[in-house]
């Protein structure tokens, strides 16, 4: 089980459904969201020196206000050397266009992409390949 699970998403009834399916499967024992990537990435951060407060991975959006997911991920490249430990970033979208998936991809810290609505067995799979890369299976 994750300790703790980002979720960056504006849309509130998507993000509703997106906790029960996170509390229902077991994946985190936190779960933070955030409706925007500034919102985040302020968060991460004014963190960015505790590892106990980071998430261990973030299920980021495409498309939000004020900071969109590409923006988010141009910002995390930045602040990924201050950050004391791994964080994992799986892009959520409801657009199915190859060309967002291989942007996500391509950006070097993108380690999946998953199409909303995201369901239980591929958000357990996700979660599960993390705790491997962090030896915590």
């Amino acid at each position: 089980m994750l300790e703790i699970l980002c979720v960056v998403d504006d849309d509130k009834i998507f993000t509703y459904l997106l906790k029960r399916i996170i509390e229902k499967a077991k994946i985190a024992r936190e779960i933070i969201f955030f409706e925007n990537g500034r919102e985040a990435m302020d968060y991460l951060t004014s963190h960015k020196e505790d590892a106990l407060k980071l998430p261990q991975l973030i299920l980021l959006d495409i498309n939000m206000p004020i900071l969109d997911g590409w923006q988010f991920l141009n910002e995390y490249g930045k602040l990924k050397p201050d950050v004391p430990q791994p964080i994992s970033i799986c892009m959520m979208s409801s657009s199915s266009e190859m060309e967002d998936y291989d942007r996500a991809m391509d950006s070097g810290y993108v380690m999946d992409y998953l199409q909303k609505p995201v369901q239980i067995p591929s958000l357990k799979d996700v979660t599960e390949r993390v705790l491997s890369f962090l030896g915590q299976k």
